[in-house]
């Protein structure tokens, strides 16, 4: 099977980067032993203005046969033949994109030291691959393709080009083409979808494959018009795991919000003049409000619950009362831009025993929550689905259960004072729902109620007489009596 890759260049920024991009020499011919074959990195072009990387595939049937552990053995003459006799050696699929992720891991990755801010730029691609199976013909192609910014050529490839009258294959001749993606991008693309096209894997799917698919498909799965097919066939049709890769895309849909978009529809309260002073960020009025709530309820130790970049853990580690502060959230992404943040690899060895991140779902219990003295979930729960609620509420009122909770959402009600919201428009293209007041406090009391607390709301932003405050916020106590039974 084949591959190649392309770009153009000029004297200043030459097409034979791609050589450094993909940490393979355009001089040489290299070749790599993976577990199915060899394969072979050449370029059939190589110089200022234009470059081509080729990745060739050869695939040893027998050793494929023995890999998997005598699957599809037995039955019909034809069965056993099929094993090695199939289009494997020659048509693109989980075989080659497991060879791309090996030969250019670096690449893969977006890792390039010697021309860093080549990797991080566009490039004007160009990638073709002569067979690829696909199982949906090229209508799929397209839909799975076009969205990513890339222009399409599917070409169907002929059964038997002396035979017209038979049709077409279930193969097509890819080029994809785009002026708008990192190489990193456009081999992950690839990554994922070459077997979700071809429609099988050649090994065995375990739970480890969910975890791939979310690191691939990092910055544009998760709103992918096809995401459902893209994730059930790559997962190879297996519910479960099918079902959890679909929370966890569901759940990083908040931390792939850029905290920027939001905090610019925050500060987008009216001015009466340029001159006036201008007012405090609503994102930092509720980070205020929320520390001056842990400060009232004497907690110690706090988790921030999607907590996002990191922005209130910073704040939280700026006050010594708060002795352990520990930030989760779904996203990777998230969580290595917060470690960034804090600049945890400099910290001192004291300062960072205060701090911990990691990954994790509010969909599911989990241990490593239990014990805190208080949780914050801080515009959180209106970019999960309200199905989903139901399952966040357990996880965080009735399994962790820490003595304070303190919950931020936007207050529907306010968004008419923006005149830069289009009306019937949610603060965030990501916000499942946004609530009134009422709403709020209706879902807030019964929580309360359900697992043993108190709640108090508090006004987060100017206070409007006839619509309320831009954020509102619930503050959850743990009852005496509950408080009592837990200790």
């Amino acid at each position: 099977m084949f591959l190649m890759i392309s770009t153009t260049g000029d004297e200043k920024n030459p097409a034979t980067d791609l050589g450094f991009l993909l940490h393979k020499h355009p001089e040489k011919s290299q070749a790599f032993s993976t577990s199915y074959g060899t394969a072979h990195v050449l370029y059939p072009e190589a110089d200022a203005e234009r470059c081509t990387a080729a990745l060739l595939l050869e695939v040893d049937a027998v050793a494929l046969v023995r890999r998997g552990k005598g699957k599809g053995r037995g039955g019909a003459p034809d069965a056993a033949l099929a094993q090695y006799v199939n289009d494997r050696p020659y048509a693109a699929s989980s075989l080659l994109a497991v060879a791309l992720s090996s030969v250019f891991s670096s690449a893969l990755r977006g890792v390039c030291n010697t021309r860093p801010e080549r990797a991080e730029r566009p490039l004007p691609l160009r990638i073709e691959i002569p067979a690829l199976p696909a199982r949906g013909g090229p209508g799929l192609v397209r839909r799975l393709f076009e969205p990513l910014g890339w222009t399409v050529t599917a070409e169907p490839v002929a059964l038997d080009t002396e035979f017209p009258e038979w049709g077409d294959s279930r193969y097509v001749r890819l080029v994809l083409e785009s002026e708008a993606l990192t190489l990193a991008e456009a081999l992950r693309h690839l990554y994922v979808l070459l077997p979700v096209l071809d429609d099988a894997k050649h090994y065995w799917v375990s739970s480890d494959e969910v975890d791939k698919l979310l690191r691939a498909g990092e910055g544009w799965l998760p709103d992918h018009p096809e995401q459902k097919l893209i994730t059930s066939r790559y997962l190879s049709r297996r519910w479960s795991l099918t079902r959890q890769a679909m929370e966890r895309l569901e759940l990083v849909r908040l931390a792939e919000a850029d905290d920027s978009e939001v905090e610019q529809i925050d500060n987008a309260v009216e001015t009466e003049s340029e001159t006036e002073e201008k007012p405090t960020p609503l994102a930092v009025q509720r980070r205020d409000a929320i520390v001056a709530a842990l400060k009232e309820s004497g907690a110690g130790r706090v988790l921030d619950l999607g907590c996002g970049q990191g922005q209130l853990v910073q704040a939280l580690l700026k006050d010594v009362r708060f002795t352990e502060i520990v930030g989760v959230d779904v996203s990777m992404r998230a969580l290595t831009i917060a470690s960034r943040r804090l600049k945890l690899d400099r910290m001192g060895e004291r300062q960072a025993s205060r701090v911990t991140l990691f990954q994790g779902s509010l969909a599911y219990t989990d241990s490593r929550l239990k014990g805190y003295d208080a949780a914050v979930l801080s515009e959180v729960i209106e970019h999960v689905d309200p199905p989903r609620l139901s399952a966040l509420e357990y996880a965080v009122f009735g399994s962790a259960r820490p003595r304070t909770v303190l919950v931020t959402t936007p207050n529907v009600e306010y968004n008419v004072r923006w005149e830069t919201l289009p009306a019937g428009h949610a603060r965030h293209g990501d916000h499942r729902f946004e609530w009134t007041r009422e709403e709020f406090r209706a879902w807030a009391g019964t929580v309360a109620e359900r697992h043993g607390y108190d709640v108090e709301f508090r006004p987060v932003g100017p206070d409007d007489p006839e619509v309320g405050p831009p954020t509102q916020m619930a503050v959850f106590r743990m009852t005496a009596a509950k408080e009592e039974k837990a200790a």
